[in-house]
């Protein structure tokens, strides 16, 4: 049976952001048209922020200047509005919303410090159990020690759970640690998905959901 669920959170919990906001982006920072995404997490002082190696104010410093941001206002002002543009996933929190009462649920994301803050303020974090967040914990995916400490948390053994994200790499190093997964692309397939290890109720439909016999992956 399973008992658990674990889900990334950029690009899952949170909405992939739309390419025409990219642009945007780069038009207002006089960039190369897609570059952004590169320069900004294609880096080193990024992967070092996302293990907290390094601050987020850190991390800003040093990245504000390639994108030709040239002043810590101008830095703080494009901060403010990339955090902005950022979106929950809403049919995401919605099967979540479904599944919180029928087992233990989880966010393992790579993210900078302090995701619980970013949870809170979209008033989410009390559906999870566990909040693992890598650049608290200093672990960041596919290091298998990300999902198995998370699963200690949840006290759940790895076929008992199922991971979702939306990064390959982060699929294949849960299944090789024994976790079911699932690679995210929308919600629709995610609830479908889901469905093979748990009966989730139709849309409209409250109640809690039901769990089911263990499948193979």
């Amino acid at each position: 049976m399973i008992q658990a669920v674990l889900f990334d959170f950029g690009r899952v919990i949170s909405a992939q952001k739309p390419a025409s906001l990219f642009r945007a982006y780069e038009n207002d920072l006089g960039l190369e048209p897609g570059t952004i995404n590169r320069v900004m997490f294609e880096c080193q002082a990024w992967n070092r922020t996302l293990v907290g190696e390094i601050s987020l104010d850190d991390y800003w410093r040093t990245v504000g200047p390639k994108l030709n941001l040239r002043s810590p206002e101008a830095i703080r002002a494009f901060r403010r509005r990339y955090r902005e543009d950022e979106r929950p996933n809403l049919e995401v929190i919605r099967i979540i919303g479904k599944l919180k009462d029928a087992c233990r649920l989880a966010v393992l994301s790579n993210s900078p410090p302090g995701l619980l803050r970013w949870l809170a303020d979209w008033r989410i974090d009390h559906h999870f159990h566990v909040i693992f967040c890598s650049g608290d914990e200093g672990i960041a995916k596919p290091d298998p020690r990300a999902y198995l400490q998370t699963l200690d948390r949840l006290a759940v053994a790895p076929d008992r759970a199922v991971f979702v994200d939306d990064a390959p790499e982060n699929v294949q190093a849960a299944r090789r640690i024994g976790l079911h997964a699932i690679l995210f692309e929308n919600a629709a397939a995610l609830e479908g998905a889901l469905s093979r290890w748990l009966s989730i109720p139709p849309a409209g439909e409250g109640g809690p959901v039901r769990a089911c016999p263990k499948t193979s992956s």
